[in-house]
């Protein structure tokens, strides 16, 4: 007799062992390199906290899982942020990720509008979105200068304005593939994100291509029509969002999937956790900076003010007595 109880625990055990982490990997026969990533507790805790709109879930997890795979990539102890400002009812989105794995974020949106644009169907994500841009700011900490890559965002999805940064900014030929959906499992309905990223780090240094004769820009980098580069970004093409997001199907084996044709080399997994930064004593010192006036217009009923954390959704609660004494935490 099937036991579906008994699928569920399975299910339950292989995304433990499969999920929150980054893998680095090179196709053995034509050196590319890429990450792939797959999110199951750290992605479902972040956008749940929220309660988020769906449409904006998903946005939020492709974020979520593109900056775990850049952020991943970090050399040295530092931060990377990625920031979204667009006139689009999903106006803002803001994920950090520090050197080490853990990472937060968060959504800025207007329910109303998104609500009336959900009653005429489905939501495109370019809708969300809109038109602004994408800040991508490296920050390596101390008194070290921070780095910064701006890309317009012009109706389109998240991995268009990725793209468009890695050709303008890093000039590398590159695919991004993000997926985010819900599964159920262990009783309730469970957020999920994966992606998966290649890139030819070509000989010439990815060095983008010269102008035309009317100062724009031919529209692909060097290296980009390389016979290795086009096979493995035609194989790496052929993944499916069910794959990305699958617990039962490991990074691992999906890799061999995709590029057992090459050859393929996968790296140590990297783990990667939700943790926020913000604590009591955080916000207490934060409050000491407004006056008795700008207090007074944050109390509750009762004297006491609230500060909620943007990313964990966390609230902090002072007492008037704790806000006249020096200094509340």
């Amino acid at each position: 007799m099937h036991d579906a109880a008994s699928d569920s625990s399975g299910v339950e055990a292989a995304a433990q062992t499969n999920d929150d982490r980054v893998i680095a990997f090179q196709t053995v026969r034509s050196g590319v390199s890429g990450r792939i990533v797959r999110l199951g507790a750290a992605v479902n805790e972040i956008l749940t906290r929220h309660d988020y709109p769906e449409p904006v879930s998903q946005v939020l997890g492709e974020a979520l899982a593109l900056t775990a795979m850049l952020g991943s990539q970090l050399k040295f102890a530092g931060k990377l942020i990625l920031q979204t400002n667009t006139d689009g009812p999903l106006g803002f989105i803001v994920v950090n990720y520090e050197t080490g794995g853990t990472f937060r974020g968060y959504a800025s949106y207007d329910g109303p509008r998104i609500a009336a644009m959900a009653a005429g169907g489905r939501i495109g994500e370019g809708q969300l979105l809109g038109k602004g841009h994408l800040a991508m700011t490296i920050d390596p900490g101390g008194d070290l200068d921070r780095y910064q890559g701006i890309v317009a965002i012009d109706n389109g999805t998240l991995s268009d304005a990725a793209l468009e940064y890695f050709r303008r900014s890093e000039q590398l030929p590159t695919f991004i593939r993000l997926a985010v959906a819900r599964h159920f499992a262990g009783g309730q309905w469970r957020w999920r994100a994966g992606g998966l990223m290649v890139q030819h780090l070509t000989a010439e240094g990815g060095e983008a291509v010269p102008e035309r004769d009317d100062g724009t820009d031919s529209g692909w980098v060097l290296g980009a029509d390389d016979e290795n580069w086009r096979r493995v970004e035609i194989l790496a093409s052929t993944v499916e969002d069910h794959e990305l997001l699958d617990p039962m199907l490991t990074p691992e084996r999906l890799l061999y999937r995709l590029f057992h044709e090459e050859g393929v080399s996968a790296g140590p997994a990297m783990p990667v956790e939700m943790r926020c930064g913000c604590s009591r004593d955080q916000v207490g010192m934060f409050l000491t900076r407004f006056g008795p006036n700008e207090l007074a217009d944050m109390r509750d009923l009762d004297g006491a003010v609230t500060v909620t954390c943007e990313f964990c959704a966390t609230p902090y609660r002072f007492t008037g007595e704790e806000l006249e004494g020096e200094p509340p935490g």
